[in-house]
C-alpha cells in the first residue's frame, strides 16, 4: 500500500518536472522574442503551465528575491523549485 502511495508521488512530480522544463521553454522563448504571445492550444497549455508553476515560484521570490548584479538580475526561483523537485523524486524514487 505504502509503496503503490509513493509510486503515484514518484509519477506526479516526474509530471511536474515536465511541467517545470515546458515553463522554461515559455520563459525563454519570451525572453528572446518579446512580441510573442500563444495562440490557439499553445495558449491553453502555456496557461495550464504558468497556473500550476507560478504559486511555488512566486514563494520562493519573496523569500530569495532576484539578486540583482547591475544591470542583471539573477533569479533563482525556478532553480530552487526544480532542485526540490528532483529531490523529492529521489526520495520518493528510494521509497518505492
Amino acid at each position: 500500500m505504502v509503496s503503490a502511495i509513493f509510486t503515484i508521488l514518484y509519477f506526479l512530480l516526474l509530471l511536474y518536472f515536465f511541467v517545470m522544463w515546458g515553463r522554461f521553454a515559455l520563459d525563454i522563448v519570451q525572453a528572446y522574442n518579446r512580441s510573442w504571445r500563444p495562440r490557439g492550444g499553445l495558449l491553453v497549455l502555456s496557461e495550464v503551465v504558468y497556473t500550476l508553476t507560478d504559486p511555488p515560484i512566486r514563494t520562493v521570490r519573496k523569500a530569495l528575491p532576484p539578486l540583482r548584479m547591475g544591470p542583471v538580475a539573477l533569479d533563482f526561483g525556478w532553480t530552487i523549485v526544480m532542485l526540490v523537485v528532483i529531490i523529492a523524486m529521489t526520495i520518493a524514487r528510494a521509497l518505492i
